[in-house]
């Protein structure tokens, strides 16, 4: 019997491409949706069924209603969210299970419950999680001085319902504190339509060190280990590895059960990560947890062989876990690098336009997790990873070289991508070692300059001109 009749693949790019095929290899149809704008975009070739949904470019993907509506017109019974859009928005969830639709994801109650990162930090300290120290909710600034010499600087504004360092300052003194907390609170209302802030202790050079969780609606969970996401621009990660190069095994095993312990009391199942920043003394405090499948989750996959998708999609459907904690072994590492269309020369500004031309990478260990080709059009309206390129090798040191062939074989012509960027970052000595922190970029951009690289024929017709400025000068000369 089938797992479900039909699954709403509600997303675009590289993760509806993702959950598409792990649909097909579990003997599921697929319906998805997509935007004028996104009209020539792989998912809608990949699914069974695509169906356009308007107004605007962005504005489709996040009108929940018409999604529900056309996932039940198309006789879908099941949605899969990805990440971002409508995957951590509670009443998204409720919505999808109030019309007979299975949402493909952890309960309503626990989005909403993680969503409110002040109700997180206190639920997560009354399950015995350590929190870095911070402030309640604070509405006035007489409120916010208060804290803030309470806490001590520097410290971080950061908004009640936030991810993805929106709605996020970091405050170094008191004469800081009431511009940025003005300038929270706008980003804060923009990105999540609630103004509400609260201050914490800012965790100087931390590690950020994130738990893959999967649990069941049986009450069965586990965690699948770690991954480093220190290397970070404007909070935004860039570069994930797998496991972290710090923690040791006897730390791995607290932190990871002690993430499975506070899942376990929410009544969670589904995919989540609990976040968490570790101090050079491997002291780790709460960060936050993402109620979804991650960006970065492939390289967890490829160390430990275990498709979280699929996984996914199963416990949806009522379905126990299919392995059991003891079963789950960390083999070699692996490295993610998302290709993003972003000038990193220009601090990150986005590169939208035609790919001239495409290339992909392969051979031994590598994984590529993407949604352009040659001649696709990179939209301006969406977020800008193109690609996730991952590496794996039987140590640090075959990941890192796998890694860095693989950039040099990746080729996307006609925009500006992270991938000469990340061709000095595998060959800077600091991150080799594994000592990089959240504060890489911040201390090494200016040492991660690079040049654009050059084709062959690139040079060919730079040599051409060359030759024909010599001889047209040769010729003047004699004449």
């Amino acid at each position: 019997m089938a797992l479900f009749r039909k699954v709403m693949v509600a997303n675009r790019g590289e993760i509806a491409v993702r959950i598409i095929r792990a649909c097909k290899e579990l003997g599921l149809p697929t319906v998805t949706v997509y935007t004028e704008q996104d009209a020539n975009a792989i998912h809608i070739v990949k699914a069974d069924q695509a169906i356009s949904v308007s107004p605007g470019p962005v504005a489709g993907y996040l009108d929940f209603g018409q999604i529900i509506e056309v996932a039940r017109w198309a006789g879908a019974d099941a949605v899969h969210p990805g990440y971002g859009f409508g995957a951590e928005n509670w009443e998204f969830a409720q919505a999808c299970a109030e019309a007979g639709l299975t949402f493909i994801g952890p309960p309503a109650e626990a989005i909403r419950q993680m969503g409110d990162k002040v109700l997180a930090r206190r639920l997560m300290e009354e399950a015995g999680v350590p929190i870095v120290p911070g402030s309640p909710l604070l509405e006035e600034e007489d409120e916010v001085r208060d804290w803030g010499a309470k806490i001590g600087f520097p410290l971080l504004i950061k908004a009640k319902g936030g991810g993805g360092g929106r709605g996020m300052r970091l405050v170094h003194n008191e004469t800081e504190l009431v511009d940025s907390l003005q300038g929270a609170r706008r980003e804060a209302r923009r990105s999540f339509g609630d103004p509400g802030v609260y201050l914490e202790k800012f965790i100087q050079e931390p590690k950020h060190i994130e738990f893959q969780l999967l649990g069941d609606r049986r009450g069965q969970i586990i965690h699948l280990g770690e991954r480093d996401c220190s290397i970070q621009r404007r909070h935004q990660k860039l570069i994930e590895i797998a496991p972290s190069l710090v923690l040791t095994p006897e730390k791995r095993e607290e932190m990871g059960e002690l993430a499975k312990k506070a899942a376990a009391l929410m009544g969670y199942h589904s995919l989540g990560t609990m976040e968490f920043l570790v101090d050079r003394d491997l002291n780790y405090y709460f960060l936050e947890m993402n109620t979804r499948i991650q960006v970065e989750h492939p390289i967890t996959e490829l160390i430990t062989g275990i498709d979280l998708v699929k996984e996914q999609i199963r416990v949806a459907a009522g379905e126990p876990l299919s392995f059991r904690q003891e079963d789950v072994a960390l083999r070699g590492f692996a490295i993610e690098c998302r290709i993003n269309a972003e000038d990193a020369r220009n601090n990150f500004f986005p590169s939208p336009g035609r790919i001239t031309k495409y290339q992909s990478p392969g051979g031994p260990g590598i994984r590529l997790d993407g949604c352009v080709f040659g001649g696709y059009e990179v939209p301006p309206y969406f977020d800008p990873l193109l690609a996730k390129l991952c590496a794996w090798g039987r140590d640090w040191e075959e990941a890192l070289s796998r890694m860095d062939r693989a950039l040099e074989e990746y080729i996307i012509r006609g925009i500006k991508t992270t991938i000469p960027f990340y061709r000095k970052v595998m060959k800077d000595e600091e991150f080799r070692s594994g000592r990089f922190t959240t504060d890489y970029l911040e201390r090494n951009l200016p040492q991660l300059a690079y040049e654009d690289v050059k084709e062959p024929w690139d040079l060919f017709y730079v040599a051409g001109a060359a030759l024909f400025f010599d001889l047209n000068r040769s010729r003047e000369q004699e004449g």
